[in-house]
């Protein structure tokens, strides 16, 4: 058994916590344009989550940046190590403008971000039903491009811990992983 080099323990729990968070407001979203008799239980659930998103995202990045990750392996192909450099780029970018751009929305709606009893956010834009408009539409399509670059992710993370079992999910894992010491054997 291997012990390879890990992510540390923020970046591990922001890790799980923001995947469980993104989902859930995946799933969020998905129920508000196709309930309308729960839309405004889900909005009121899914503003407080969107800004958490961002705090915690800028907790990612602040921590990112004063603890680097692990190593890839050596032998990763460069096309390999170039994508999953393009797909963290791209997760944190879709992790910092999702909620940016819901709260400019609303901004441009006058619809107050309520955070928790009298806690609103200011506006960040001017009222302009145009504006909203477009960036109701950024919003989704921006929805759409965090879902397929998780499932990109998700792809990626299944590849490293089943296929070539190099420990680059285990530096993320919540848990230690621990390589098969045992080879079975025809006959065995």
């Amino acid at each position: 058994m291997t012990s390879s080099p890990r992510f540390n323990l923020p970046a591990r729990l922001l890790h799980w916590s923001m995947a469980v968070l993104i989902l859930a407001m995946l799933l969020i979203g998905v129920a508000m344009v196709t309930s309308l008799a729960d839309y405004h239980a889900l909005v009121s659930l899914h503003r407080p989550l969107g800004i958490l998103i961002l705090v915690l995202a800028l907790l990612r990045l602040a921590n990112r940046r004063r603890h680097a990750p692990p190593p890839l392996p050596a032998d990763l192909p460069t096309w390999q190590r170039r994508a999953a450099h393009a797909s963290h780029v791209a997760l944190y970018a879709l992790m910092l403008a999702m909620p940016l751009v819901g709260w400019a929305m609303l901004s441009a709606a006058r619809y107050p971000v309520v955070l928790a009893g009298p806690l609103v956010l200011p506006p960040i834009l001017p009222q302009s039903p145009m504006l909203y408009a477009g960036l109701r539409a950024v919003h989704t399509v921006l929805a759409y491009a965090l879902f397929g670059v998780i499932l990109v992710h998700l792809a990626a993370a299944l590849l490293h811990a089943l296929v070539r079992q190099d420990g680059v999910f285990s530096s993320m894992a919540p848990w230690r992983l621990r390589r098969s010491a045992t080879i079975l054997r025809p006959g065995a």
